[in-house]
């Protein structure tokens, strides 16, 4: 992968002096999902799958940004003096905007760079490409100028870019895993205060699959926005009943209590789905912890009926590869990431995946002529430099 790297930013830009090489992972959600900006738990891995980039310093402030897997927008081009938004620039944007607010915030970066990019990550799939490519500009910059920022800092900085500067709403389970992954674990995150717990992913004889629905989805362009304001409306009806910060703060006997005037069917399944997920995700990790893969696989197919019932995030691909996962001997199995297209998640016996591979890809392609990628996560160590 390095070698590759670096013809290709041999070929954008010519031979440099140096080259640093960094790597910034993916992530999958095990379970907990659109719960992380509503104060709840998440549990998510990092994997061994992301973006590389290789990065050589210039002695102006021109900054040339180049990606193998967005060909088509060619060498995009920015100075120090002028990082606004624009559409035209497409994957660059997430990148300036991490440059943009570390200056932002009176970091020296006085200088621009060159940078080719080049991932094994499927770009929309719900495995997080934007926080990658975020945290993989935040980390090179931090080193390359010594700003000192620690990764829970980066980690909320990029954050800040996706939401205000790209205009995605999020919250922080994505951008903080990629900074603080760590190896063959999964990070129970508090989300409300950023406390986190490494859990060690003893799975035995079974395996982390990821199945690749195909179907692309633009966060910006999607229902995201909408869910999170659906939640905020249904808070700001409960805290006139009960003070509370976040919807996860209640557990589901308060819940049923303060919830049952709510008034709005869709503010009410919206809230109920924040509610039960944070306590099955706490739940979940706590079976893990204790070697009941089969009760966190119980979790994991609830939460999936959740994400497609209360909170409509899913679609008929996502729940159709959750049943073939299911059907195909998965322990659980569920759509992971923010919806509306995207991968699904499941444990799935060693042994099995084999015939499981072959059954869910044809089972796909009769119902919707896609050919699902699958592949088995690994857990890996967050962004860091490589070379």
């Amino acid at each position: 992968m390095l070698e590759r790297l670096h013809e290709i930013f041999t070929t954008q830009y010519g031979r440099p002096a140096a080259i640093s090489t960094y790597f910034s992972p993916g992530r999958v959600n095990l379970i907990g999902e659109h719960i992380d900006y509503n104060g709840g738990f998440v549990f998510p891995a990092a994997l061994s799958i992301g973006n590389y980039g290789a990065f050589a310093a210039r002695t102006d402030s021109v900054l040339r940004f180049y990606s193998e897997n967005f060909p088509g927008a060619g060498v995009v081009k920015a100075d120090l003096a002028d990082l606004a938004y624009r559409r035209e620039d497409s994957w660059a944007n997430y990148a300036k905007g991490v440059v943009r607010e570390m200056i932002s915030r009176g970091c020296a970066i006085g200088r621009g760079f060159d940078v080719a990019v080049f991932g094994d990550l499927p770009q929309a799939s719900g495995l997080s490409s934007s926080a990658s490519i975020e945290l993989l500009f935040a980390a090179y910059l931090n080193d390359a100028f010594g700003l000192g920022f620690t990764r829970k800092e980066l980690a909320l900085l990029c954050k800040k870019v996706e939401n205000e500067y790209i205009g995605v709403n999020c919250g922080i389970m994505d951008q903080f895993v990629i900074a603080n992954g760590v190896k063959d674990t999964a990070l129970l995150l508090d989300c409300a205060t950023l406390d986190f717990e490494a859990v060690p992913l003893h799975l035995g004889d079974k395996a982390i699959v990821v199945c690749n629905s195909k179907v692309k989805r633009g966060l910006v362009d999607s229902k995201y926005n909408e869910r999170r304001r659906e939640c905020d409306a249904a808070l700001a009806h409960i805290q006139t009943k009960i003070a509370v910060a976040n919807l996860c703060e209640l557990d589901e006997a308060a819940f049923a209590k303060v919830a049952v005037d709510l008034g709005n069917e869709i503010l009410y399944r919206r809230a109920k789905h924040a509610v039960t997920e944070n306590v099955r995700t706490r739940n979940a990790a706590a079976q893990l912890k204790k070697g009941d893969i089969a009760g966190f696989g119980t979790a994991m197919t609830a939460s999936h009926a959740s994400l497609r019932d209360d909170y409509e995030v899913s679609i008929p691909e996502l729940d159709l590869l959750v049943a073939l996962a299911n059907a195909g001997g998965a322990i659980g199995s569920r759509m992971t990431g923010a919806g509306f297209g995207g991968c699904t998640v499941s444990i799935v016996p060693k042994a099995q995946i084999p015939a499981f591979r072959a059954a869910v890809v044809e089972g796909y392609y009769q119902a919707y002529g896609l050919m699902t990628d699958i592949y088995v996560a690994e857990p890996s160590d967050g962004v860091r430099k490589i070379g």
